[in-house]
């Protein structure tokens, strides 16, 4: 995904509330968080599914913050390309989307947290996390730890993919799906 993709994401998706591609910062973060505060506020949005779309959004910058490299072998810089909207007008299903550079030391790891994640049902994901939160172990660790537990507990549902950019590095794209029930 790139910016180009953004007039193509909207055109298949719908609504999008927040885009942002580049260098990644706390204050940025927190920032685009406040953003979509307000948009929840003015789309009168559910609470539940406010608070869900924040704390996945928060999660997932945090991860590419955090985890994301850059392009070049020798930068460490955290930056990437997150996405939140609204699936059609009117519909109250919404995406995160994120994008960024991964090592390629980290892929196999990731995949088989992530394959095994998806398939978990939410009894299951609400086992596994107050296991790790109880245990310590995995919950600041790269590969999907508990933070992807924690965006999973909050989503529908959650897809990625994973394409190989050269021997080094590998493009990681995230998607959390927030249906919105109604009250």
């Amino acid at each position: 995904m790139n910016i180009n993709d953004v007039g193509s994401i909207v055109e298949r998706d719908g609504i999008i509330f927040l885009t942002y591609c580049g260098f990644l910062s706390q204050t940025l973060i927190s920032a685009m968080t406040e953003s979509l505060e307000r948009e929840a506020e003015y789309e009168n949005l559910n609470m539940s599914v406010a608070t869900n779309i924040y704390s996945v959004f928060i999660e997932l910058s945090q991860n590419m913050l955090n985890y994301a490299k850059s392009k070049s072998n020798n930068s460490s810089k955290s930056e990437g390309l997150i996405v939140v909207g609204r699936n059609k007008i009117g519909d109250n299903n919404f995406y995160i989307k994120s994008q960024n550079i991964i090592d390629e030391n980290d892929v196999e790891k990731l995949t088989v947290k992530l394959t095994e994640i998806a398939q978990m049902n939410k009894d299951e994901l609400r086992k596994r996390y107050k296991e790790l939160r109880k245990s310590g172990a995995n919950t600041h660790a790269k590969g999907g730890g508990i933070g992807f537990l924690e965006i999973a507990k909050r989503c529908d549902s959650i897809e990625f993919e994973i394409k190989k950019l050269n021997e080094f590095k590998s493009i990681f794209e995230f998607t959390a799906n927030i249906l919105s029930k109604k009250d």
